[in-house]
């Protein structure tokens, strides 16, 4: 048998799936009793009344953690079933609402927002060369209205008659439509206008019908006197070193500002939607279940406007880690120094501080509600995140090997010895000689593959994407790194390529 025969016989054979991994709920498990440690720390320093936080993973909530009161008056606890004013967080089930109408065909995201709200026909822009304000503006915080918090918490009982008129007195802009970053209640409220007329229903029962019901969300209201009393929180200032209870503010039945932050929710049920945005990675072919698209819920997760660049960013325990930030649909998005990425949303109103946070490589999300007014959540979910991730050791989840990148490996492989017949094989895109030179490949083959002596195994595809890898060669004398990348023809060729050996 010859040598390149030997070698295609040991590829075949050679199992090109990666190793199976212990769940990250088996990773996580050992280290809860620190999350537990640094909550209980966390709501004494911050002197918060009342704090549910709910971990997810492995498609499952993983743990809770209750501390405190919903209401101190009567000492009645928190539970994983507490209700949370969750203010802004509702953010996002407004953008996904305005998703499904596109998915009907209601609307169109680069429609102008006058088409549905004909008084917004007659605003004046800044700027005489403006475009025309857009749904996809609005859903980005890119409508050029000014920041109004906490300005828009006031507006949460006004009616859809109150906005109307808010509307025909004209709209104030800050910048032109488009050009910039500016968070805008304002803007929610308008897309919340946008989703009762296109579907003919009040928005609340369209969110509630729409998006709780099937994904399990039974236990999320719009109203807090809709709210069992043992289960709703209370909400509370912390001042002059005493806790001062808030007035609970309505939202309206057929009001389109609690499209900004009217929803009262829990961690169980922000555990279900997290769920929900955890799997929708990574793509794949199995049957859709959601209430919208997993490519439409990818959609909401992607930065579409730039929204900041803290260079000065610092994890906990003083770990400088610079941090671009931007905005998608109803969504907030964050990348570090270290390439993780986070998806969530923050929420604040008078008596509530709240954050839910998930990370789609890791397959891991956090939910953090407290009753003290504009309690900074997201502080403590990014710490709670970085811990976990830094005592377990857990990863981002692996690409999905393609088998084309499988096929593509052990094709490769077979010739990177020698490269004998490799010109005529038909295995390379048409730049790669051109790029490569035969004569050079063959004299780095020489030099690799006689210090490390024959190929005994194949390691396992590291995949980048369908058509990126990385695999190493287990030989008689050490081991050798491969990556290379495929072209975009049909089918995918090789069209570039390194060899490194790796260190002992």
């Amino acid at each position: 048998m010859s040598y390149r025969s030997y070698l295609l016989a040991v590829l075949f054979f050679t199992m090109v799936e990666p190793v199976s991994a212990q769940s990250v709920t088996g990773r996580l498990q050992p280290h809860l009793a620190v999350i537990d440690r640094i909550c209980a720390e966390f709501a004494a320093s911050n002197h918060i009344p009342g704090m549910a936080v709910g971990i997810v993973a492995d498609g499952k909530r993983l743990h809770t953690v209750s501390i405190g009161h919903v209401d101190r008056d009567r000492q009645r606890p928190v539970t994983p079933s507490a209700i949370f004013r969750i203010a802004s967080m509702s953010k996002s089930f407004t953008a996904m609402a305005i998703l499904r109408l596109r998915e009907s065909g209601r609307l169109r995201l680069d429609d102008p927002v006058s088409k549905y709200i004909p008084a917004m026909s007659g605003l004046r822009y800044p700027t005489r060369d403006a475009e025309p304000l857009t749904i996809r503006h609005l859903l980005t915080h890119g409508a050029g209205f000014p920041e109004d918090n906490p300005w828009g918490d006031r507006q949460l009982s006004d009616s859809d008659a109150d906005l109307d008129a808010l509307i025909r007195k004209g709209i104030s802009f800050s910048t032109a439509p488009g050009t910039a970053y500016e968070y805008s209640n304002l803007g929610f409220a308008l897309l919340g206008r946008i989703v009762t007329l296109t579907s003919g229903m009040p928005y609340q029962t369209y969110i509630r019908d729409s998006i709780w019901k099937p994904i399990g969300m039974g236990a999320s209201f719009w109203e807090y006197a809709d709210v069992p009393s043992e289960r709703l929180a209370h909400g509370y200032r912390w001042q002059d070193g005493t806790w001062t209870e808030e007035e609970l503010l309505h939202d309206r039945p057929d009001g389109s500002w609690g499209a900004m932050g009217g929803m009262l929710s829990s961690v169980e049920d922000i555990a279900a939607y997290m769920r929900l945005h955890l799997s929708a990675w990574p793509p794949s072919d199995l049957a859709e279940t959601g209430p919208v698209r997993r490519s439409a819920i990818r959609e909401m997760q992607h930065p579409w406007r730039l929204s900041g660049l803290n260079t000065a960013y610092a994890y906990p325990g003083g770990r400088a880690c610079p941090v671009v930030t931007a905005y998608g649909y109803g969504l907030r998005w964050t990348r570090d120094c270290e390439g993780r990425v986070y998806v969530g949303h923050s929420g604040g109103l008078p008596g509530f501080g709240t954050h839910w946070q998930v990370m789609p490589d890791y397959g891991i999300g956090i939910v953090s509600l407290a009753n003290r007014t504009y309690a900074p959540m997201s502080a403590l979910n990014m710490q709670l995140l970085d811990t976990l991730i830094r005592m377990s050791g857990i990863g981002p989840r692996p690409v999905p090997v393609s088998p084309i990148l499988a096929q593509r490996m052990r094709e490769l492989t077979s010739y990177i010895v020698d490269w004998k017949g490799a010109e005529e094989s038909g295995l390379f895109a048409e730049n790669f000689f051109p790029d490569y030179r035969l004569d050079l490949l063959q004299r780095e083959s020489r030099e690799v593959f006689s210090k490390v002596g024959r190929i005994l195994n194949q390691g396992p595809m590291v995949a980048e994407n369908a058509l990126r890898g990385t695999f190493t060669l287990d030989c008689e004398r050490g081991r050798v790194e491969v990556s290379f990348t495929l072209s975009p023809e049909n089918p995918p060729l090789i069209q570039a390529y390194r060899i490194r050996m790796l260190q002992p």
